[in-house]
C-alpha cells in the first residue's frame, strides 16, 4: 500500500473590499488549489466591508467562510495569515502596515498607494516585515498574462536585442457620457488620480517590467474632459470631478530608450483596451489585451524576403503558467491572472523567496505617476523621476 502524501499546510486569506476587485481575486484564492500543485493550501477565512448585508451576501456567493465590517478584526483574526486588500487606494497604505505589523502576509492592489509618500512608507513597512518572515507583494495582475510574461522571457533571453522603443495604450470608453455617475474613482482624496493612476499604473508596470529597466524621465498633458458629474448621494445635484480623464506622456528608459504611454476612460468604442510594442536593435514585439493568448514577434535577423512579424499563440505548457491548465489550443482569459498571482505568493511565502512585483516596485511606478502629474502642471517640461 503506497505512503499518503502528507497534507500542505494550510494559509487563511482574509480580504478587504469586495466589489469588481474583491470578486476577481476570490476567484483566484478559490480556482488556485484546484489547478495548481501548491505548497500551502488557500482557505478563504473572512472578507470584509463596511455594508453588513452586501459583505455577508459577497461572502455568500464566493465562499468566504466569515464576513467582517471591520478591517482591523479581520487583521487580527488567527486564521488570517495573508491579507489581500482591495479598497480604494486612500486606504492601501494604512491597512496594508497594520497588517505588516499584525505578522501577516499582504497582497495589495494597484496603484500600490495615493502619494509617492505613503508608498514609501508601505516599503519601509514591508521591510522591516520581510526580517520577521512575512512577505508583501502589489497586484499588478497583468504580469500574469503567460503571453506578456513569455514576452518578458524573450526579452530577457535578448531575442529582440537592445531596446530602442516602447509603446504602450490603455484605453477605456465608460466616461464618455457627461453624465455618467460621480464615483470615488473621480475622487482625488479617494483615488489619488483618475486614468493616470487606474490605468497608467498598469502600463508603466508594464513598460518597466518587459524592457527590465526602470522609467527615468516624463514628459506629459493630462486632461479632465468632464469637470462635474451626478452625484446621487450629494446634496448638490452635480459633484466636482477631481482626476484627469486622460493621460498622455512620452518617457526615457535608463538604457535611454524611448517610451511613449495613453491612458484614457474618454475613448468611446474601447472597452478594455491594452495595446503595447517593443521595439528593440534585433526584433519587436506586440500584444493585444483583446487576444490576449497571442502574441506577435518579429525577428529582424531573419532575411527581409521572408521576415516579418509572426503569430505566437501561447498555450502551450512550456509557457509561462500553462503546465497546469488545458491542452494546447484552449484559451485562457482575464480572470486567470488572478489564478496565477495567487499561485505566486503562495509559492515565495513556501520559499521565503521575495514575490514580485514588490511593495518596492509599486513604488517606482507611484515616482513615475508623481512625474508625470508634475510634468503635466509645468505644462510638459521634461521632469526627471525622482529616486
Amino acid at each position: 500500500m503506497e505512503e499518503a502524501e502528507p497534507p500542505v499546510p494550510a494559509l487563511g486569506v482574509g480580504m478587504v473590499g469586495y466589489a469588481f476587485m474583491g470578486a476577481a481575486h476570490s476567484q483566484g484564492w478559490r480556482t488556485v488549489g484546484r489547478v495548481f500543485d501548491l505548497p500551502a493550501a488557500p482557505v478563504l477565512a473572512a472578507v470584509c466591508g463596511r455594508d453588513r448585508t452586501a459583505v455577508e451576501a459577497m461572502a455568500q456567493r464566493h465562499g468566504w467562510a466569515a464576513a467582517e465590517t471591520d478591517w482591523r478584526a479581520l487583521i487580527a483574526r488567527d486564521d488570517v495569515h495573508i491579507v489581500d486588500i482591495c479598497t480604494p487606494g486612500d486606504s492601501h497604505a494604512e491597512i496594508a502596515i497594520a497588517a505588516l505589523e499584525a505578522g501577516k502576509h499582504v497582497l495589495c492592489e494597484k496603484p500600490l498607494a495615493n502619494t509617492v509618500e505613503e508608498a514609501q512608507s508601505m516599503v519601509l513597512a514591508a521591510r522591516r516585515a520581510r526580517e520577521r518572515g512575512q512577505l508583501a507583494m502589489v497586484g499588478f495582475n497583468y504580469r500574469r498574462v503567460p503571453a506578456l510574461s513569455y514576452a518578458r522571457r524573450l526579452v530577457a533571453e535578448g531575442r529582440i536585442g537592445p531596446i530602442r522603443h516602447v509603446r504602450v495604450c490603455y484605453l477605456q470608453d465608460w466616461l464618455v457620457d457627461p453624465d455618467a455617475p460621480l464615483t470615488w474613482r473621480l475622487q482625488r482624496d479617494r483615488a489619488g488620480s483618475g486614468a493616470l493612476g487606474d490605468l497608467g499604473a498598469h502600463i508603466v508596470d508594464l513598460a518597466q517590467y518587459l524592457t527590465g529597466e526602470p522609467v527615468v524621465g516624463v514628459s506629459a498633458l493630462t486632461e479632465t474632459f468632464v469637470r462635474s458629474r451626478p452625484d446621487p448621494g450629494a446634496s448638490a445635484p452635480r459633484g466636482e470631478v477631481t482626476v484627469d480623464d486622460a493621460a498622455l506622456f512620452t518617457g526615457r528608459l535608463a538604457s535611454g530608450a524611448l517610451a511613449s504611454f495613453e491612458a484614457t476612460r474618454m475613448a468611446a468604442g474601447r472597452k478594455n483596451s491594452l495595446r503595447l510594442e517593443v521595439n528593440g536593435e534585433s526584433g519587436s514585439l506586440a500584444f493585444d489585451l483583446e487576444r490576449l493568448n497571442e502574441l506577435s514577434f518579429h525577428d529582424h535577423t531573419e532575411p527581409a524576403h521572408s521576415a516579418g512579424f509572426r503569430r505566437i499563440l501561447v498555450t502551450e505548457p512550456e509557457h509561462p503558467y500553462l503546465e497546469a491548465w488545458w491542452p494546447p489550443g484552449h484559451a485562457l482569459g482575464y480572470e486567470h491572472t488572478f489564478v496565477h498571482q495567487a499561485r505566486d505568493l503562495l509559492e515565495a511565502i513556501a520559499t521565503g523567496t521575495d514575490p514580485r512585483p514588490s511593495f518596492a516596485d509599486g513604488l517606482q511606478v507611484q515616482r513615475v505617476l508623481a512625474a508625470v502629474e508634475e510634468s503635466a502642471e509645468k505644462n510638459a517640461v521634461y521632469t526627471p523621476v525622482q529616486t
